[in-house]
């Protein structure tokens, strides 16, 4: 299979030059450079350049300022492949992975994204978000899969015409749980998603991370989503629940006041899903561990 026709990898870096350095030559082996396109997120380590220098073959964009995860809908723009795999500069994709994804898409026309299985490390330890996913509580419908109402932003890989009927990602989101309104939106318009176990991610966690700053994002961004796509009752819980986590980590006041901050711009986005959609997140939601 010509990967090059069929699906270009996305590559999202921001300040991590030896690392993204590290995945682009791992991937430039599994698809070849022309099907890459990184996006570099205002970089202010040399992170660019390294990349031009190394692999001048490879479609760089470099952004002037971090947007977040909204930086891969400038990638999904310079893409004319049907299928984009997304990647984080700290994810690899196995050799046969992405023929595999290819060949589940092919022959499922109704399947917009598959969340890859995620392995951490040279170790091969299965990402514990992998498990929820094998065992989703939604009904097969005979998908070549466990039918998902969410996905791994950053493992993941998605046919770029439900990306863009889907408008991409939502700027304000910054990162963290951004892929949650995607998800929302794309079943809501007939999609599904499926998590594809023989499609291979490989993770090896980067050091430079900001883990408090990305548990308020992910807390904020979950109460944004719940005001923009479900019925009142819904959100106001999800609102409790989110604040009451974020009271037991010591976050209450940051979470409760960017994420009403940022209220009326969630509200002025707001469009409900219908019950349909309503009813699977409910599934989901009576599978999730108590906070």
């Amino acid at each position: 299979m010509c990967l090059e026709r069929w699906v270009t990898i996305a590559v999202l870096t921001y300040n991590r030059r030896e690392q993204v350095l590290r995945t682009l030559a791992v991937l430039s082996t599994v698809a070849g450079d022309r099907s890459i396109v990184v996006v570099d997120n205002g970089s202010r380590d040399g992170t660019p350049a390294a990349i031009a220098k190394a692999f001048p073959s490879i479609r760089l964009i470099s952004l002037r300022r971090n947007i977040g995860a909204a930086a891969r809908n400038a990638a999904v723009a310079q893409i004319t492949t049907p299928y984009v795999a997304f990647c984080d500069d700290d994810t690899q994709w196995e050799p046969w992975a992405l023929e595999q994804a290819v060949q589940i898409l092919e022959a499922a026309p109704q399947v917009a994204v598959l969340s890859a299985r995620v392995v951490v490390g040279t170790e091969g330890r299965l990402d514990p978000t992998c498990v929820d996913m094998e065992n989703s509580p939604l009904p097969r419908e005979g998908l070549p899969g466990p039918q998902l109402l969410g996905f791994m932003a950053g493992a993941c890989v998605m046919r770029v015409q439900a990306f863009n009927e889907a408008g991409g990602y939502w700027a304000p989101f910054f990162i963290g749980g951004e892929e949650e309104l995607m998800a929302l939106d794309l079943v809501q318009k007939g999609w599904c998603i499926v998590y594809a176990q023989q499609v291979v991610s490989r993770h090896f966690p980067s050091s430079l991370r900001d883990s408090g700053l990305r548990k308020r994002l992910l807390a904020r961004n979950a109460i944004w989503v719940a005001w923009m796509r479900r019925p009142w009752a819904r959100a106001w819980r999800e609102t409790a629940l989110q604040l009451r986590k974020a009271h037991r980590q010591r976050d209450f006041w940051p979470v409760a006041l960017h994420a009403m901050a940022g209220l009326p711009r969630a509200l002025a986005n707001r469009k409900l899903i219908s019950q349909r959609v309503e009813t699977m997140r409910m599934q989901l939601d009576s599978h999730r561990p108590p906070p």
